[in-house]
């Protein structure tokens, strides 16, 4: 059984509401209120775990609205290493708009963070994540920084868990990523075509365009691989062996919420259970596409991603 360790430096606990019409001013009545832990690195942990995963969860929690977070965690299962700090763990809302479908999505830049803090994450991954005993397979870096974090700070994780012997993927954006893919040495990074754009200084406007963008990153010795979202237009792998597009499947989108840290969890499982680069990716854009069935943080659910996985695997090309 595949066992991984996830970091997550701006959790959040992710409220998601129905409401049939947005008015502003007026007050709003909700219904099917949900609670569900969030962020990056949680997202793909809880993901990774209903595909049969083991996951180490690695995450910041503090002022009035951390116990809260830790409950949610609790009530999920999750193994979790808590990082206390001083400042309050953000709140995130998604609103559904009944009369259109519209999704509405509102995410704090999250607490400020001190370098005391920050540095008891490094130090966590180091004692307690990367030296369990069952031994971890991959350490998933996801998610935005919260401020007063360095932008390499990602780079610094990445550097513990390469000191180990541990396999890191990277999915977050603009300087963050940018830093965190300098060293080189990684297994994994994903970002969406907007992310690959800033990184590339440039747009990317065909297949081809973001192909050879992606191929950068691998000829560099940056990633073994990256996989770009491109939302409904589907993905890109690019490895050693060179580039694969899968077009995404024709779904009605009710949320975006977690789709790309679904994508990493599957692709990552993929990997991590034997599976070729290509077909990894075939689940992982199988989960993407799960995650946004429906509205709220539910994200993918292990039956649908084998439904959606067998449906990829089954079109031509």
């Amino acid at each position: 059984m595949p066992r991984i360790a996830t970091l997550t430096m701006n959790p959040t606990i992710d409220v998601s509401y129905d409401v049939e019409v947005m008015r502003h001013t007026h007050k709003m009545r909700t219904t099917n209120e949900q609670y569900a832990p969030g962020g990056g690195g949680i997202n793909v942990a809880r993901v990774f775990q209903r595909l049969g995963g083991e996951v180490l969860s690695v995450y910041l929690s503090g002022g009035a609205t951390g116990p809260a977070l830790d409950g949610l965690l609790a009530e999920h299962g999750l193994t979790c290493c808590r990082i206390p700090i001083a400042g309050s763990t953000r709140v995130a809302a998604a609103a559904h708009e009944l009369s259109t479908r519209k999704e509405y999505r509102f995410t704090p830049s999250g607490p400020h963070v001190t370098a005391e803090e920050w540095q008891a994450c490094l130090a966590a991954l180091d004692a307690a994540a990367l030296d369990a005993p069952e031994g971890i397979s991959a350490l998933v870096l996801s998610g935005s920084l919260p401020p007063d974090v360095p932008v390499d700070f990602y780079a610094r994780a990445a550097r513990v868990a390469g000191q180990r012997g541990v396999d890191v993927v990277l999915d977050t954006s603009g300087e963050a990523l940018a830093a965190g893919i300098e060293n080189g040495g990684l297994l994994l990074v994903k970002p969406s075509q907007g992310e690959l754009e800033q990184l590339a200084g440039r747009k990317l406007e065909s297949i081809e365009a973001i192909g050879e963008a992606a191929m950068e990153i691998v000829t560099r010795g940056q990633a073994r691989l990256v996989a770009v979202t491109m939302g409904h237009n589907g993905g890109l792998l690019a490895s050693a062996a060179g580039t694969r597009f899968i077009p995404a499947l024709e779904i009605e989108a009710k949320s975006a919420v977690g789709a790309g840290d679904s994508f990493v969890a599957a692709m990552l499982y993929g990997l991590l259970t034997g599976k070729e680069p290509n077909e990894a990716f075939c689940l992982g854009m199988a989960a993407g596409s799960a995650a946004v069935l429906s509205p709220g943080s539910d994200l993918a659910q292990a039956a649908d991603i084998a439904r959606f996985h067998q449906l990829i695997c089954s079109r031509p090309g």
